[in-house]
């Protein structure tokens, strides 16, 4: 199997290049998930992607091919079920202490299902699985059915080795590809679920916004704290509300100097990150109000499904 006939279209330069259909999309990415496809074609996927950018059709394609390869976590059933709300981690922190597990913990202490998911994308930044190992909340290794008020975290490779492989060709050309975006949109629980996502730079957030509405799915959109899909502690971010597509802003960003700041760790390591939100959890230091805004939004997005 080859995806050369996909490449010639999409690989002509940032000018001449053509779009795939979202069904084409999902035919080539289908065959990168399968392992059809040699490393040279997957580097020149990559960098022909990187220069054209992806449309919202292909982005939709490729997360149909994604979501039908998806080894997918089952939900406990309960008579009090609540949608599972999905966090995708990829980004980890660089300055400021990571703090997606608090967000996680918070919801979950609201009786909601919490997935985290991702992967080490770089060497030199603190991840959510090292803040979490240290919180007592291990990586699966295997596929469990996943219970109200519980938080579990499933390394990239458990949902699907092939997407894992294309992850980590950033790793060999240093740029990132269609899999960075793609892991921040699919949906890896059976069933409705809520995603709680961000974007880095303000183009992404109209496409990211685009590509949910066209899938129908129901999300929490911000602008993350360095990539993370959780609220900056010093400052509310815009946050738009998806609801089975449709897209309403419920909170701006707010502009204007700080006039007050949250007191943080100095130090951003997975150990004194760790000990800083078990000490918000335990009440000895108030939640970040950014934070507790998105919560209050997540769950009245949960309410509402």
């Amino acid at each position: 199997m080859t995806i050369g006939h996909f490449i010639k279209e999409i690989g002509r330069g940032k000018e001449g290049a053509r779009a795939l259909s979202r069904e084409q999309a999902a035919e080539m990415l289908g065959l990168i998930l399968d392992g059809m496809v040699s490393d040279l074609e997957i580097g020149a996927f990559c960098i022909a992607m990187r220069i054209k950018g992806e449309t919202a059709d292909e982005m939709c394609g490729f997360l149909d091919a994604t979501q039908l390869r998806l080894s997918k976590i089952q939900i406990r059933p309960t008579s009090t079920r609540r949608l599972p709300v999905v966090i995708p981690s990829y980004n980890g922190a660089r300055k400021l202490p990571v703090l997606t597990p608090l967000l996680a913990l918070l919801l979950a202490r609201e009786g909601l299902p919490v997935v985290i998911h991702g992967t080490a994308t770089e060497d030199r930044r603190v991840f959510t699985s090292e803040v979490l190992a240290a919180l007592g909340v291990a990586e699966q290794s295997a596929h469990k059915p996943l219970g109200q008020g519980e938080v579990v975290f499933y390394p990239t490779a458990v949902l699907h080795s092939g997407l894992q492989r294309l992850l980590d060709v950033r790793r060999v050309v240093n740029l990132r590809n269609p899999a960075h975006s793609l892991v921040k949109l699919m949906l890896p629980c059976e069933g409705p679920q809520i995603l709680v996502t961000s974007y880095t730079h303000p183009e992404y957030a109209v496409s990211m916004e685009q590509v949910l509405r066209i899938m129908g799915s129901s999300a929490l959109l911000i602008r993350g704290t360095e990539g993370e899909a959780v609220a900056d502690a010093r400052r509310t971010p815009k946050m738009t509300r998806i609801v089975r597509g449709a897209a309403s802003a419920v909170l701006e960003h707010q502009a204007g100097a700080l006039t007050s700041l949250p007191d943080l760790p100095q130090h951003c390591d997975a150990q004194t990150t760790a000990n800083y939100i078990q000490k918000v959890l335990d009440g000895n230091s108030p939640i970040p109000q950014p934070i507790a805004l998105q919560v209050q939004q997540i769950i009245r997005l949960a309410d509402e499904l």
